[in-house]
């Protein structure tokens, strides 16, 4: 199997047992070994007081794609540290993209970036994931 075909086939069995990121409308647009890309629509319900999207809402976009990204190598693998930084706001109606780019990784810890931008390419936000390996294959009949 190619590494773009395990990666794919890592992130199919995690988006199948993925009710959160699936119930906030996300759609998982790529993924390949230590990258993914998803994107989200600010949906009314997830507008702030301030007529916003919800912080918690663009971080949730941008470890969802932390996730997909350090989950494609037949390991199953969980965020450590998570930092988040927000730039611009975003508005209702919005499709936001969350671009996760693997840094390092090294024994069962990774560093990720992710970009967080609206439809005009300006940054929402700038995500920083640790992760830290399970020492679990979604696959037992690959190796890990």
């Amino acid at each position: 199997m190619t590494p773009e075909a395990l990666a794919r086939a890592c992130a199919d069995a995690m988006w199948a047992d993925d009710p959160a990121s699936k119930s906030l409308g996300m759609a998982l647009e790529h993924v390949a070994p230590g990258a993914a890309r998803l994107s989200m629509e600010v949906r009314a319900d997830m507008v702030n007081g301030h007529g916003m999207c919800h912080g918690g809402f663009i971080f949730t976009l941008a470890d969802s794609s932390f996730a997909f990204a350090c989950n494609t190598y037949n390991e199953r693998v969980v965020a450590q540290h998570c930092a988040v930084t927000f730039l611009r706001p975003a508005r209702l109606g919005m499709r936001l993209t969350a671009v996760a780019a693997e840094r390092t990784r090294a024994g069962r810890s990774g560093i990720y970036d992710v970009t967080v931008t609206a439809p005009d390419g300006s940054v929402i936000a700038e995500f920083r994931g640790h992760s830290r390996g399970l020492g679990q294959p979604f696959f037992q009949d690959l190796p890990a």
